[in-house]
């Protein structure tokens, strides 16, 4: 029979208000247990947890959600918060189909305050709901609970600026662990590392203005006038405090795995009703040796094995890989090559890049907005960036790809990793959108490969064939296996046996599936044509005029209908007259929520049995 512990006791965050500081630190013990048991078997989002244990401990035994609001940034960061909130029976179904998702969900529990699957957002969600607590006259506080590497990105100080104008009682704790996703790197790095040298000041600071106070009769008068001296002198001999400046008050470093010291310092930010940035220190990965040491490469991790902490699937394996491998083999021949990356160096596959040539490879923090508009200046003078990012997290840069990249046609190459369904993550990380968005973008060309030979070649030939911005997608995981005549160095190609009168057009890796549907209709005597199409954006006229001939024409894309490839083909048809049946079967105006890729493509009708059946459906 298995021993009770305390973590079975909590079921809502009022249990842990129960608690001593011994406890809570047996607390933190069980909790880091149970992630690393967990996800080991869900896969998800690891070392960030660990890391912040203590942290949300703290928060549940000092504030009193949901009345105190907690917004965290990135949202995967909220484990333990799922498991203090009512969600510890459930916590095995973390991130599975129909079970708790991996991001804070309002609609999941009162305790999650606001869906963050995108990171540097909740300074700014913050501000909006505590400005609305302080106008509705409502009680609480407003925490955001941000990392270091987060504020790379510039949406953070345009909400610290916001809240700078207002009292409102908002508390920031910035979780610093000296690393984002991979290294942080850059200025505000640097920035933090000074302030960590300067914690004698701070401690100075706590034990004369408790003394000050104390004295009797003039104490307080004696703290106010010593308070304005004390700003003009910190201001000359600091240089002043960067979140000061915001109007801010700071406080810390605090060690952010001490419990009590975490409680005692949070208290004192509740009770200065104002906004107040808390600096903790954490250790990224803590309480598993092997996250500890390589935590770049247990941020997102697949199910793995406790005791050696091996992945169940090799990264060996996948697109990113081979994309990787690709641009580092062609780097050595072009020293104009080089690669950026948004603090994704492990998950895009530029690891070997970075090593390689460090000269060359620039990680520029979770800023997308400026990684494209960096990406265009370096190609103005000549060079050639390859901007290495996730589907999901190029959507933020929409603008400057837009403004900086495609009016002047700067050569820029957007590597766009986990297009299509991504599976656990969810709403947030799906790459269902890029193929629409891209396809907006005038003077941009867009390829899509299914298989690693065509994912090399066209990296090749967006570098060197190709003018002005060039996005080449591919999935997550690993290729397909498909026969070797389906796999091309052209734009498109047609495979017809010369009797089908339907066309079935696709792209990237759902052509795995159109195909094994091709085979399974010949089974049942029915004969349908492939248009396999690896250049998507603009569509060749050669496609269209292969299109002409057949009677049915069906598109099948993984991505949204509205806006996507499907749509733009359609159009290009009955430009050109065409008179026979068109249809198309994509994702129609939802978001995908967490399953398995496969789970997702057959909900969707998107797998090889959901076109068999649209196609009879179509014949009938």
């Amino acid at each position: 029979m298995r021993k009770q512990t305390l973590l079975d006791g909590i079921h809502s965050p009022y249990d842990v208000k129960k608690l001593n500081y011994v406890q809570m630190e047996q607390l933190c013990e069980e909790i880091r247990s149970n992630l690393i048991e967990t996800v080991s078997q869900t896969g998800g989002h690891l070392a960030s947890n660990l890391g912040v244990v203590e942290i949300t401990v703290a928060l549940h035994k000092v504030f009193s959600s949901p009345t105190d609001q907690i917004m965290w940034d990135v949202g995967h960061q909220a484990y333990t918060h799922k498991l203090l909130t009512g969600r510890r029976d459930r916590f095995n179904t973390l991130r599975q189909e129909g079970g708790i998702s991996g991001f804070p969900k309002a609609e999941e529990s009162i305790h999650d305050v606001f869906l963050a699957g995108h990171s540097s957002t909740s300074l700014s969600v913050a501000s909006g709901l505590a400005r609305a607590k302080t106008l509705l006259h409502e009680e609480g506080h407003v925490i955001a609970v941000i990392g270091d590497g987060s504020f790379t990105n510039g949406m953070v100080y345009e909400a610290m600026n916001n809240v700078g104008r207002y009292k409102d009682r908002i508390i920031v704790i910035l979780n610093d662990n000296e690393m984002s996703i991979s290294r942080n790197v850059g200025a505000f790095a640097r920035y933090l590392a000074k302030i960590r040298s300067k914690r004698e000041y701070f401690n100075a600071k706590d034990i004369i203005e408790k003394g000050i106070k104390l004295i009797p009769g003039i104490g307080n008068p004696l703290y106010k006038a010593a308070a304005a001296s004390k700003a003009a002198i910190k201001d000359m001999l600091y240089n002043s405090n960067l979140f000061e400046v915001f109007g801010f008050n700071y406080l810390g470093p605090i060690n952010g795995h001490d419990v009590k010291s975490l409680c005692e310092v949070m208290q004192r930010a509740k009770s200065l009703n104002r906004p107040v940035l808390l600096h903790v220190e954490t250790q990224k990965g803590k309480g598993y040796p092997f996250a500890e040491k390589n935590p770049g490469a247990f941020h997102g991790v697949s199910k793995f094995n406790i005791e050696t902490g091996n992945s169940d699937i090799s990264p060996s394996d996948s697109y990113s890989t081979v994309f990787g491998e690709t641009l580092t083999e062609l780097a050595k021949k072009d020293d104009s090559i080089c690669a950026i990356t948004a603090a994704m160096k492990y998950g895009t596959g530029l690891s070997s890049f970075a090593a390689t040539y460090p000269q060359r490879f620039f990680d520029i923090g979770i800023a997308e907005g400026h990684g494209v508009t960096f990406s265009a200046g370096l190609a103005r003078n000549g060079l050639k960036p390859v901007f290495a990012v996730y589907s999901t997290f190029l959507q933020r840069g929409y603008d400057q790809i837009l403004h900086d990249t495609a009016i002047e046609q700067q050569h820029v190459i957007f590597a766009v990793d986990r297009a299509g369904i991504v599976g656990e993550d969810g709403e947030t990380h799906q790459g269902l959108f890029d193929a629409a968005y891209l396809s907006t973008v005038p003077n941009m060309t867009v390829y899509s490969p299914t298989t690693y030979a065509e994912l090399r070649y066209f990296t090749r030939k967006a570098l060197y064939e190709c003018k002005g911005p060039v996005a080449l997608r591919y999935p997550r995981g690993k290729e397909p296996v498909l026969p070797a005549h389906t796999s091309t160095e052209q734009d498109y190609i047609l495979l017809d046996d010369n009797k089908a009168d339907m066309l079935i057009i696709t792209y990237g890796k759902e052509f795995e599936h159109v195909y094994q549907a091709s085979q399974m209709l010949l089974n049942q005597n029915c004969s349908v044509a492939l248009l396999k199409l690896n250049k998507i954006n603009p569509i060749e006229e050669g496609c269209i005029e292969l299109a002409l001939k057949y009677n049915q024409i069906l598109f099948v894309e993984e991505g949204i209908l509205q806006g996507g490839i499907a749509e733009h083909f359609g159009l290009r048809l009955q430009q050109q007259g065409y008179r026979g049946s068109y249809h198309a079967k994509a994702v129609d105006g939802i978001f995908v929520p967490q399953a398995t890729v496969a789970s997702s493509l057959k909900k969707l009708g998107l797998d090889a049995e959901g076109i068999c059946k649209t196609i009879f459906s179509l014949r009938r």
